[in-house]
Protein backbone atom coordinates (compact mmCIF):
# COMPACT_ATOMS: atom_id res chain seq x y z
CA UNK A 1 0.00 0.00 0.00
CA UNK A 2 1.31 3.35 -1.06
CA UNK A 3 2.28 5.91 2.56
CA UNK A 4 -0.46 8.37 0.94
CA UNK A 5 -2.95 5.65 0.64
CA UNK A 6 -2.05 4.33 3.88
CA UNK A 7 -2.31 8.07 5.73
CA UNK A 8 -6.03 8.66 4.05
CA UNK A 9 -7.25 5.25 5.12
CA UNK A 10 -6.08 6.20 8.80
CA UNK A 11 -7.84 9.69 8.74
CA UNK A 12 -10.98 8.23 7.52
CA UNK A 13 -10.72 5.32 10.01
CA UNK A 14 -10.30 7.95 12.78
CA UNK A 15 -12.90 9.94 11.76
CA UNK A 16 -15.57 7.10 11.90
CA UNK A 17 -14.29 6.92 15.80
CA UNK A 18 -14.60 10.41 16.24
CA UNK A 19 -17.88 10.18 14.79
CA UNK A 20 -18.94 7.56 17.10
CA UNK A 21 -17.93 8.97 20.48
CA UNK A 22 -19.21 12.27 19.07
CA UNK A 23 -22.69 10.69 18.50
CA UNK A 24 -22.54 9.42 21.86
CA UNK A 25 -22.17 12.48 23.97
CA UNK A 26 -24.44 14.21 21.94
CA UNK A 27 -27.35 11.31 22.95
CA UNK A 28 -26.10 11.59 26.72
CA UNK A 29 -28.99 12.48 29.04
CA UNK A 30 -29.70 11.83 32.84
CA UNK A 31 -32.23 9.42 33.67
CA UNK A 32 -34.60 11.64 35.93
CA UNK A 33 -35.40 8.84 37.89
CA UNK A 34 -32.36 7.20 38.77
CA UNK A 35 -30.28 10.63 38.59
CA UNK A 36 -27.48 8.96 36.78
CA UNK A 37 -26.49 10.50 33.05
CA UNK A 38 -26.67 7.24 30.08
CA UNK A 39 -25.97 7.40 26.53
CA UNK A 40 -30.14 6.77 25.08
CA UNK A 41 -30.64 6.64 21.64
CA UNK A 42 -34.48 5.85 21.95
CA UNK A 43 -37.56 7.22 23.21
CA UNK A 44 -39.28 5.73 26.00
CA UNK A 45 -42.19 5.12 23.46
CA UNK A 46 -39.66 2.91 21.61
CA UNK A 47 -38.85 1.21 24.23
CA UNK A 48 -42.51 -0.25 25.28
CA UNK A 49 -43.08 -0.86 21.94
CA UNK A 50 -39.82 -3.42 22.08
CA UNK A 51 -40.48 -4.68 25.29
CA UNK A 52 -44.36 -5.82 23.67
CA UNK A 53 -43.49 -6.62 20.68
CA UNK A 54 -40.29 -8.96 21.82
CA UNK A 55 -42.60 -10.45 25.05
CA UNK A 56 -44.43 -13.16 23.23
CA UNK A 57 -41.38 -14.38 21.47
CA UNK A 58 -39.38 -14.40 24.68
CA UNK A 59 -42.14 -16.04 26.43
CA UNK A 60 -42.12 -19.23 23.96
CA UNK A 61 -38.65 -19.28 24.60
CA UNK A 62 -39.13 -20.26 28.45
CA UNK A 63 -42.24 -22.36 27.13
CA UNK A 64 -44.83 -20.47 27.00
CA UNK A 65 -46.77 -18.71 30.40
CA UNK A 66 -47.74 -20.50 33.26
CA UNK A 67 -50.82 -22.25 32.70
CA UNK A 68 -52.26 -21.78 36.54
CA UNK A 69 -54.10 -18.12 36.39
CA UNK A 70 -54.35 -17.77 39.93
CA UNK A 71 -50.39 -17.66 40.17
CA UNK A 72 -49.96 -15.62 37.11
CA UNK A 73 -52.53 -12.93 39.01
CA UNK A 74 -50.64 -13.45 42.31
CA UNK A 75 -47.12 -12.50 40.76
CA UNK A 76 -48.96 -9.53 38.50
CA UNK A 77 -50.33 -8.30 42.25
CA UNK A 78 -46.97 -8.63 43.67
CA UNK A 79 -45.32 -6.50 41.13
CA UNK A 80 -48.07 -4.23 40.98
CA UNK A 81 -47.96 -3.39 44.41
CA UNK A 82 -44.09 -2.97 43.85
CA UNK A 83 -45.11 -0.09 41.42
CA UNK A 84 -47.80 1.49 43.12
CA UNK A 85 -45.49 2.24 46.21
CA UNK A 86 -42.24 3.44 44.65
CA UNK A 87 -41.08 6.13 41.41
CA UNK A 88 -42.49 3.42 38.89
CA UNK A 89 -45.44 4.53 38.82
CA UNK A 90 -44.45 8.31 38.01
CA UNK A 91 -42.88 6.50 34.65
CA UNK A 92 -44.25 5.75 31.45
CA UNK A 93 -43.82 2.73 31.11
CA UNK A 94 -46.48 -0.29 30.81
CA UNK A 95 -45.72 -3.07 33.69
CA UNK A 96 -46.83 -6.22 32.98
CA UNK A 97 -45.94 -9.51 35.16
CA UNK A 98 -45.61 -13.10 33.52
CA UNK A 99 -44.61 -16.31 35.40
CA UNK A 100 -42.95 -18.71 32.65
CA UNK A 101 -43.60 -22.14 32.68
CA UNK A 102 -39.84 -23.18 32.62
CA UNK A 103 -39.23 -25.18 35.50
CA UNK A 104 -35.71 -25.64 34.79
CA UNK A 105 -33.91 -22.69 34.13
CA UNK A 106 -34.00 -20.04 37.07
CA UNK A 107 -33.91 -17.09 35.75
CA UNK A 108 -35.75 -13.37 35.86
CA UNK A 109 -35.57 -10.75 33.72
CA UNK A 110 -37.17 -7.42 31.82
CA UNK A 111 -38.10 -6.43 28.53
CA UNK A 112 -37.27 -2.35 27.54
CA UNK A 113 -40.59 -0.59 28.77
CA UNK A 114 -41.85 -2.66 31.54
CA UNK A 115 -42.64 -6.67 30.64
CA UNK A 116 -41.48 -8.41 33.25
CA UNK A 117 -40.97 -12.04 33.60
CA UNK A 118 -39.90 -15.04 36.36
CA UNK A 119 -39.50 -18.25 35.51
CA UNK A 120 -41.27 -21.31 37.08
CA UNK A 121 -38.03 -22.68 38.15
CA UNK A 122 -37.15 -19.39 40.54
CA UNK A 123 -40.51 -18.97 41.56
CA UNK A 124 -40.72 -21.96 43.36
CA UNK A 125 -38.36 -21.55 45.75
CA UNK A 126 -39.21 -18.18 46.57
CA UNK A 127 -41.92 -16.83 49.45
CA UNK A 128 -43.53 -13.24 48.62
CA UNK A 129 -41.36 -10.84 49.87
CA UNK A 130 -38.46 -12.71 48.04
CA UNK A 131 -40.74 -12.62 45.17
CA UNK A 132 -41.04 -8.92 45.70
CA UNK A 133 -37.12 -8.53 45.71
CA UNK A 134 -36.74 -10.32 42.04
CA UNK A 135 -39.48 -8.03 40.54
CA UNK A 136 -38.24 -5.01 42.62
CA UNK A 137 -34.87 -5.96 40.82
CA UNK A 138 -36.60 -5.79 37.05
CA UNK A 139 -38.52 -3.33 37.60
CA UNK A 140 -35.43 -1.04 38.57
CA UNK A 141 -33.83 -2.37 34.96
CA UNK A 142 -36.64 -0.86 33.28
CA UNK A 143 -36.76 2.32 35.38
CA UNK A 144 -32.63 2.44 35.22
CA UNK A 145 -33.32 1.80 31.08
CA UNK A 146 -30.35 -0.57 30.87
CA UNK A 147 -31.51 -2.24 27.71
CA UNK A 148 -31.77 1.13 26.29
CA UNK A 149 -28.64 2.15 27.22
CA UNK A 150 -26.42 -0.97 26.07
CA UNK A 151 -28.33 -0.76 22.74
CA UNK A 152 -26.82 2.42 22.26
CA UNK A 153 -23.95 1.39 23.85
CA UNK A 154 -23.36 -1.65 21.27
CA UNK A 155 -24.19 1.04 18.31
CA UNK A 156 -21.23 3.51 19.50
CA UNK A 157 -19.23 0.36 19.59
CA UNK A 158 -20.14 -1.17 16.19
CA UNK A 159 -19.33 2.01 14.63
CA UNK A 160 -16.05 2.85 16.23
CA UNK A 161 -15.03 -0.55 15.61
CA UNK A 162 -15.99 -0.14 12.17
CA UNK A 163 -13.64 3.00 11.66
CA UNK A 164 -10.59 0.93 13.49
CA UNK A 165 -10.70 -1.54 10.93
CA UNK A 166 -11.17 0.90 8.07
CA UNK A 167 -7.86 2.67 10.13
CA UNK A 168 -5.75 -0.12 10.87
CA UNK A 169 -6.86 -3.29 9.73
CA UNK A 170 -6.69 -5.99 13.10
CA UNK A 171 -6.75 -2.77 15.53
CA UNK A 172 -10.41 -2.99 14.66
CA UNK A 173 -10.95 -6.64 16.72
CA UNK A 174 -8.92 -5.20 19.52
CA UNK A 175 -11.48 -1.77 20.06
CA UNK A 176 -14.51 -4.65 19.27
CA UNK A 177 -12.87 -6.39 22.32
CA UNK A 178 -12.72 -3.20 24.30
CA UNK A 179 -16.20 -2.25 23.63
CA UNK A 180 -17.24 -6.05 24.67
CA UNK A 181 -15.83 -6.11 28.31
CA UNK A 182 -16.83 -2.61 28.40
CA UNK A 183 -20.82 -3.67 27.69
CA UNK A 184 -19.74 -6.43 30.60
CA UNK A 185 -18.44 -4.67 32.83
CA UNK A 186 -21.41 -1.76 32.63
CA UNK A 187 -23.94 -5.03 32.85
CA UNK A 188 -22.39 -5.54 36.21
CA UNK A 189 -23.35 -2.06 36.89
CA UNK A 190 -26.58 -2.54 36.04
CA UNK A 191 -27.14 -5.41 38.31
CA UNK A 192 -25.47 -3.57 40.78
CA UNK A 193 -28.10 -0.56 40.58
CA UNK A 194 -31.00 -2.60 40.60
CA UNK A 195 -30.18 -4.69 43.52
CA UNK A 196 -30.17 -1.14 45.18
CA UNK A 197 -33.52 0.08 44.06
CA UNK A 198 -35.32 -3.49 44.15
CA UNK A 199 -34.39 -2.98 47.96
CA UNK A 200 -35.71 0.52 48.37
CA UNK A 201 -38.78 -0.97 46.69
CA UNK A 202 -39.60 -3.57 49.04
CA UNK A 203 -38.87 -1.32 52.16
CA UNK A 204 -41.25 1.10 50.21
CA UNK A 205 -44.08 -1.43 49.69
CA UNK A 206 -43.59 -3.30 53.19
CA UNK A 207 -41.71 -5.93 52.32
CA UNK A 208 -38.31 -7.14 54.99
CA UNK A 209 -35.44 -6.31 52.35
CA UNK A 210 -33.26 -8.87 54.13
CA UNK A 211 -35.36 -11.19 52.00
CA UNK A 212 -33.09 -10.05 49.15
CA UNK A 213 -30.14 -11.34 50.46
CA UNK A 214 -31.48 -15.01 50.84
CA UNK A 215 -32.47 -14.70 47.32
CA UNK A 216 -29.00 -14.01 46.65
CA UNK A 217 -28.53 -17.46 48.32
CA UNK A 218 -30.83 -19.09 46.74
CA UNK A 219 -28.98 -17.98 43.09
CA UNK A 220 -25.85 -18.93 44.97
CA UNK A 221 -27.04 -22.65 45.18
CA UNK A 222 -28.46 -22.85 42.14
CA UNK A 223 -24.85 -22.39 40.66
CA UNK A 224 -23.25 -24.65 42.52
CA UNK A 225 -19.63 -25.18 43.24
CA UNK A 226 -18.73 -24.54 39.11
CA UNK A 227 -20.06 -21.29 39.01
CA UNK A 228 -18.64 -19.06 36.16
CA UNK A 229 -16.32 -16.46 37.81
CA UNK A 230 -17.05 -13.26 38.29
CA UNK A 231 -15.10 -11.36 35.65
CA UNK A 232 -16.33 -13.26 32.69
CA UNK A 233 -20.16 -12.61 33.88
CA UNK A 234 -22.73 -9.98 33.21
CA UNK A 235 -24.01 -10.54 37.20
CA UNK A 236 -22.01 -9.74 39.59
CA UNK A 237 -21.34 -12.83 41.95
CA UNK A 238 -24.13 -13.25 44.85
CA UNK A 239 -21.74 -12.83 47.49
CA UNK A 240 -20.29 -9.49 46.23
CA UNK A 241 -24.23 -8.62 45.79
CA UNK A 242 -25.10 -9.76 49.18
CA UNK A 243 -22.40 -6.94 50.91
CA UNK A 244 -23.98 -4.38 48.37
CA UNK A 245 -27.65 -5.17 49.26
CA UNK A 246 -26.24 -4.87 53.20
CA UNK A 247 -25.36 -1.44 52.41
CA UNK A 248 -28.56 -0.36 50.47
CA UNK A 249 -30.78 -1.72 53.34
CA UNK A 250 -28.54 0.84 55.68
CA UNK A 251 -29.02 3.23 53.50
CA UNK A 252 -33.17 2.93 52.88
CA UNK A 253 -33.86 1.46 56.13
CA UNK A 254 -34.49 4.36 58.15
Amino acid sequence: MRRGSWKIRIFIGLAIVAFAFIQKCSNTEKNPYTGRSQHITMTSDQEIAIGLQSAPEMAQQHGGLYPDQQLQSFVASVGNKLVQNSIAKETPYQYNFHLLADEQTINAFALPGGQCFITYALFSQLNEAQLAGVLGHEIAHVIGRHSAERIADSQTWQTATMGATVGAGDMGSIVGSIGQNTLLKNGRGDELESDELGVLFMIQSGYDPYEMINVMKILKAAGGPNRTPEFQNTHPDPENRIEKIKDAIEKYKN
